[in-house]
């Protein structure tokens, strides 16, 4: 029942019971609470009156009021009075109405404006108001003195709620009268209502007649046959699809089933009652499915019949359709896990079989296994994936290279590009063609049919893919969709794959030609070397190891975030860049002010021409080693700082003060940091992605890179390198890898000459001769005509155009003599060509003539001119040519 609609008559009568005593009840609180308030009020009235009559007729109170202080007689006790009898004030009045008295002391001498004239003739007089508490009765009367004139007044003010009400006391009683009458009015409604319930299960009139209608009219529409059984098995019940499928005639109710000339044992199943779930009958040309199900507890049963003659044959259908659905969603879940050619191939037929097919064979045109572009000139194709049931069957293996000739099937369907079904390879003259002994032995093994499907995607033809039966039925019509569709699928996997293969070897490509091959022969260090590619493919780390003049090395590490063909070739500008800063022998802090700007136009660039692939994120670690010295300055941009492993094994992380990344820099000054490195110390370079990894911290990696340097201290630097890629990349890494190992070097004391150059033109001589005497000490005495000329000419600019301090030093490296000048002035030298009447300006020509190279490098007190020449059998015979060429 809905309580806000019910809909039985118990309900209904309910509903107006509860309506009935809810009336009584608000009338008689309603009746009770007027009563009471009206009662309350003529009780207060009477308080205050009879508590004014008393305070105005007690002993004293007239003798109080003459005297000559009435306040200070009649406060205390009218104060009293209020507090005993539960008045909320007793107030004594002068005849012209003064306080004399008030429970509040300030209003004590105050004039009241309200009337008791009647008071002072004798009458009470009785007021009712509403006051701040609510509903009050005032009450005032007249004081008279013995010769009966009025001394005053005293009137009492009593609040109505302050008198019991008797409603708090009746109230629980209507209460409790007109629950039980709801309890009452409740039983008698269930009881009612049980009764009709038991007798219409639950169901009113209108309910049941709807429910006859809705249920005659369902029985008779629906589309299965209905037939009602009492328990002896006659018919109580049919509709009319259940005469059509048993062919009943018109009057069959009250008849029992057996007797209507049934299926002996449909009608046996009908009349038993037991319970039965698609059972399967024929009924004339029909075949039924038929439900039993008891009902009732006296017996009885309902039986449902189907007609399943169609869908039988639909049923088998579907189980191909969906079977086709299943192979088709496998394929797109299965083929293309990965962007390699092969292994997508190797899918489809894994796929294929033995869904599909018993056997399946992919071959794919030459150049598509090497990431080019079908050309279509050539029908050769190479088997590269086969699967089937038995490892056994005589088809071609994989890696063979086939050419199909004309007529062949497969031939047919490349060149159409539809799929090509051969449902009897016995008798398929062009297919044996191509190979009769193999065909013999392919149709003797039981292989009967096949289908050949082209691989084409964009329009191109990538391959061929053949599915094989041998234990199915032979493929028909209707397998060419599916066949069709699982090729469509696999071809575009395999051009992507295709596709990336190309994209990845051009990258790789790119890259390796990016990077240094070999380095030279260095007297400062010795170097190790690795770059591992990360596994999604080639990224930008790099690095770099640079000869500079007085035999010093830069060693260089980049890195560029992101991945393919535009980190490589951003890594290849930088690294280029960084070539062209060298040759100026830039310091590192300079170095890498100049590629922070570089990187920022190159960015500026890009957004120009509206690419949005910009160089930001790149990073790079710059440093110079003096082998003389052992002093190596370091800078570095956003990269990670390098480690340092002592000649006793010991590894540290030296503090290299850092900038921001290269191109983000934003002008920020570079800092560099001295090291002052001892023979045999190893400084050790990487990029991040050695380091770092997903779900282990940096200070982690940090951690485990000093423990392997410190057990590799000793070991061959090719062999550090392995180790700690090794042992850094155990589960491979997300990043590409740049590792340099240097061990360093210093040059023999003895392998260095220098001297202090005085400011003046006659010490050049005697330079000269001290220079001379080194070079023959070292065996270099064929060279000494032409290094005299050299740093005659270096030393006297010097002393012409320099300034004070002027140092000369000579360094003899593997292949080479070094000679430099050092002076207190930053103004370079011009090279320049003098005329054939010029008396001077050919000293720095002839210096380059005579040197393989020579250049300025600036300090921080001035610079040093400097002149390399090689020591081989030829040094000596270019002087001569030039000369004679002067001539």
């Amino acid at each position: 029942m809905s309580w806000r609609r019910p809909r039985s008559v118990a309900g209904q009568v309910f509903l107006l019971q509860l309506v009935v005593v809810l009336l009584l009840i608000a009338t008689a609180v309603t009746v009770l609470v007027i009563q009471d308030r009206s009662r309350a009020i003529q009780e207060a009235g009477d308080r205050s009156l009879v508590a004014a009559e008393s305070f105005a007729n007690a002993p004293g109170t007239a003798e109080a009021m003459q005297s000559d202080d009435p306040t200070a007689a009649l406060q205390p006790h009218a104060e009293a009075v209020r507090k005993k009898t539960g008045v909320d004030y007793v107030v004594a009045l002068s005849p012209y109405g003064f306080r004399w008295t008030h429970p509040d002391p300030d209003q004590i001498g105050k004039h009241v404006s309200t009337s008791y004239g009647e008071a002072l003739e004798g009458e009470p007089h009785q007021t009712t108001f509403d006051s701040s508490l609510g509903k009050a009765v005032d009450s005032t009367v007249a004081v008279f003195d013995e010769k009966g004139d009025a001394v005053g007044l005293v009137t009492v003010g009593v609040t109505v709620d302050k008198v019991t009400s008797v409603v708090q006391h009746q109230l629980p009683v209507i209460f409790a009268a007109g629950g039980v009458a709801l309890l009452l009015a409740a039983g008698g409604s269930a009881l009612v209502s049980g009764r009709l319930r038991r007798q219409t299960r639950g169901l009113g009139p209108v309910e049941m007649t709807r429910m006859y209608e809705h249920n005659d009219a369902v029985l008779h529409a629906v589309r299965e046959g209905v037939i009602i059984l009492d328990a002896d098995g006659r018919l109580l019940l049919v509709n009319d699809e259940a005469r059509r499928l048993l062919a009943l005639p018109a009057e069959t109710e009250g008849k029992p089933v057996t007797g209507l000339g049934l299926n002996p044992a449909l009608a046996a199943l009908l009349g038993s009652g037991r319970a039965a779930t698609d059972k399967v009958f024929l009924a004339g040309d029909t075949l039924l499915a038929v439900n039993v199900r008891p009902v009732g507890h006296k017996g009885g049963s309902v039986a449902t019949l189907r007609d399943t003659t169609e869908l039988r044959a639909l049923a088998g259908r579907a189980d191909v359709a969906g079977g086709r659905l299943q192979l088709l969603y496998e394929a797109s879940t299965r083929i293309g896990t990965t962007l390699d050619i092969r292994r997508t191939a190797e899918e489809l037929t894994e796929v294929a079989v033995p869904r599909f097919a018993d056997f399946a064979t992919v071959e794919l045109v030459e150049p598509v296994l090497h990431g080019g572009e079908p050309t279509g000139a050539s029908t050769e194709m190479r088997r590269v994936a086969s699967a089937g049931i038995l490892g056994d069957a005589p088809l071609n293996p994989v890696g063979t290279l086939l050419r199909y000739v004309p007529g062949n099937p497969v031939a047919t369907g490349m060149t159409t590009g539809r799929p090509v079904l051969v449902a009897d390879l016995s008798v398929a003259d062009g297919w044996q063609a191509q190979d009769p002994e193999r065909a013999r032995r392919v149709v003797e093994y039981g292989i009967h049919s096949m289908i050949s499907v082209p691989l084409q995607a964009r329009g191109q033809l990538l391959g061929i893919v053949e599915f094989w039966r041998s234990e199915q039925e032979p493929f028909e019509a209707d397998d060419l969709s599916p066949a069709e569709e699982l090729a469509t699928r696999a071809a575009v996997c395999i051009d992507n794959a295709r596709r990336y293969t190309r994209e990845h070897t051009t990258a790789v490509t790119l890259q390796r030609s990016l990077l240094p091959g070999t380095f030279p022969e260095l007297s400062a260090l010795e170097v190790g070397h690795r770059y591992l590619p990360a596994q999604a493919g080639v990224g930008g780390d790099w690095y770099d190891v640079i000869p500079l003049p007085g035999a010093r090395v830069a060693l260089v590490v980049g890195d560029v975030v992101g991945h393919g063909l535009h980190a490589a070739a951003t890594m290849g500008r930088l690294r280029t860049a960084v070539h062209n800063f060298a040759a100026l022998d830039l310091p590192p802090d300079e170095l890498l002010a100049h590629l922070d700007d570089l990187v920022a136009r190159i960015d500026q660039d890009a957004a120009a021409e509206g690419n949005t692939e910009a160089v930001s994120g790149a990073t790079c670690l710059y440093a110079v080693y003096d082998p003389v010295s052992g002093r190596c300055v370091l800078a570095r941009a956003g990269h990670p700082g390098p480690a340092l492993v002592t000649p006793d094994g010991a590894v540290t992380f030296p503090e290299i003060p850092v900038a921001p990344p290269l191109g983000v820099g934003g002008g920020l000054p570079v800092e560099t940091a001295d090291l002052r490195l001892a023979a045999g110390s190893r400084l050790v370079l990487y990029t991040d992605g050695l380091v770092e990894a997903r779900g282990r911290d940096i200070d982690v990696g940090l951690g485990m890179l000093r423990e392997v340097l410190a057990e590799t201290y000793d070991d061959d630097l090719d062999d550090t390198c392995r180790t700690v890629l090794d042992a850094m990349l155990r589960a491979g890494s997300g990043d590409d890898v740049a590792l340099l190992v240097a061990r360093t070097r210093l040059l023999d004391p003895d392998q260095v000459a220098e001297w202090e150059v005085p400011d003046d033109p006659a010490a050049v001589p005697r330079i000269r001769a001290e220079a001379t005497r080194r070079l023959e000490a070292w065996g270099l005495g064929e060279a000494a005509f032409t290094t005299e000329l050299i740093l005659s000419e270096l030393v006297t600019n010097a002393i012409r155009y320099g300034a004070s301090p002027i140092g000369l030093r000579l360094l003899r490296d593997r292949d080479s003599l070094i000679c430099e000048v050092a002076d207190g002035t930053s103004t370079s030298p011009h090279l320049r060509r003098a005329a054939s009447t010029d008396e001077g300006g050919r000293g720095l020509f002839l210096v380059a003539q005579l040197s393989r190279r020579w250049g300025t490098r600036y300090t921080d007190r001035g610079k040093i001119i400097w002149a390399e020449q090689a020591l081989d059998a030829g040094a000596a015979g270019d002087l001569s040519g030039l000369l004679l060429a002067d001539l």
